[in-house]
């Protein structure tokens, strides 16, 4: 049972990368790289708020957003498929934050 146990871990609220630190609530600008798919094309540019901040047990770092102009955000907000969009934090471009700083 001890390995079910890790599965209940806190959320993480914040991580600081490279120099810049993202929460919980952030407004971002999408940058997906590569091109690889229609989402990416069709996401490149828009903005976002970060949803959560996710932690896999490689310990890669993934920002779930919600995009400020999708129709169903209410639906990714409470944590439905289908409207949050996981991106690495290389993609994204931090906009100015609730806490007042502009990056």
């Amino acid at each position: 049972m001890d390995r079910w146990s890790e599965v209940e871990r806190p959320p993480i609220q914040s991580v600081r990368i490279a120099g810049t630190e993202f929460r919980v609530g952030d407004p971002v600008r999408l940058w997906p790289l590569g091109d690889a798919d229609i989402m990416d094309i069709a996401l490149k540019g828009k903005t976002a708020a970060i949803a959560s901040i996710e932690q896999d047990y490689e310990n890669r770092i993934h920002i779930a957003v919600t995009v400020d102009d999708d129709p169903g955000r209410d639906f990714g907000l409470s944590g439905k498929p289908g409207h949050r969009f996981f991106f690495r934090p290389d993609e994204i471009e931090l906009l100015m934050s609730d806490r007042g700083d502009v990056l």
